[in-house]
């Protein structure tokens, strides 16, 4: 019994710790039943969105519909850089969904067959895993207490988590990765993947993060699943395939999909993921008071 005692003690400590780590305390609760994310957006202000840079933003036309990926240049400045590179001399003209495992990633590469190598883009770059910590990057703190990190919040939107020395992107739903083989260095861009499932973050700095899908997750999710080994498509007529990747400022304006996101820096973000914590509604009865880095998702609009 006193051995329960002390473990539960012990464990009561390193709770506590947890939720103190980001030394910023957990709002308390609203007032009465907690406003929809569609209040909260309704009430925001223009200044708390900000309009996705064009030239950062990926578009993947699939027959069903565009999915739209935001990249992210301050976390892999030479990933993204290959990805536009490779965009721009055609590699990825009628490429394709090549893997869906259920509950964890759908991935994506060239079908040509046979392959055609990159001519200005490379195949492999120095895995860009996290940056230092004194990076100069505006750090949004969540200060419910994580797992897989000592502190974890939002720089520019995407999902971010961080030590006393390093600062890296996770793992969530929709962010979008570097698929690579053993050697942390093999990736460089020519196959990309994004979550599809319960959060892996295990893979956190395991992998270089490219961005996030903000448009079309309905589709990236919905593709069949591959019966092959770890959800290989076990033949080429299982492909999924799209038409291109572009760079949205190498797409004509009239037909780009303009798109902003809600600020993760402003008022209107911080009630949401408030109002997230502590939902009470009609059924929603009894507030939770904490919230995971993943369960939060940021608001993506048609630009105004």
């Amino acid at each position: 019994m006193k051995l329960l005692g002390y473990v539960s003690a012990a464990a009561f400590a390193l709770v506590l710790a947890a939720c103190q780590s980001s030394g910023t305390a957990i709002p308390p609760a609203p007032e009465g039943n907690t406003p929809s994310p569609a209040d909260v957006i309704a009430a925001s202000k223009p200044e708390e969105w900000r309009t996705l840079d064009p030239e950062n933003t990926l578009y993947m036309d699939f027959p069903n519909g565009r999915v739209i990926i935001e990249m992210a240049p301050e976390f892999s400045p030479k990933h993204v850089a290959n990805v536009k590179a490779l965009s721009r001399e055609g590699f990825f003209v009628n490429g394709a969904v090549t893997r869906v495992q259920d509950n964890f990633v759908t991935q994506w590469a060239q079908a040509a067959d046979p392959a055609r190598p990159p001519k200005v883009g490379v195949e492999k770059l120095n895995a860009e895993f996290t940056l230092p910590r004194n990076a100069p990057l505006q750090f949004d703190v969540l200060p419910d207490p994580d797992t897989f990190a000592p502190e974890v919040g939002f720089i520019n939107g995407f999902y971010a988590a961080r030590d006393k020395e390093r600062v890296w992107l996770t793992h969530c739903y929709g962010m979008v990765g570097v698929g690579r083989e053993n050697d942390e260095n093999s990736g460089g861009g020519t196959e990309l993947y994004v979550v599809i499932g319960q959060s892996p973050r295990a893979l956190d700095r395991q992998l270089t993060m490219l961005g996030r899908v903000v448009q079309g997750m309905e589709i990236m999710s919905a593709f069949p699943r591959g019966t092959g080994e770890v959800g290989f498509y076990k033949t080429p007529g299982e492909y999924q395939h799209y038409a291109d990747i572009k760079v949205a400022s190498d797409v004509p304006s009239a037909q780009r999909t303009n798109l902003e996101t809600m600020r993760t820096d402003s008022a209107s973000f911080k009630t949401l993921v408030n109002s997230r914590r502590w939902r009470k509604d009609d059924f929603y009865t009894k507030p939770v008071g904490r919230i995971g880095l993943c369960n939060i998702t940021v608001p993506v609009r048609a630009a105004k």
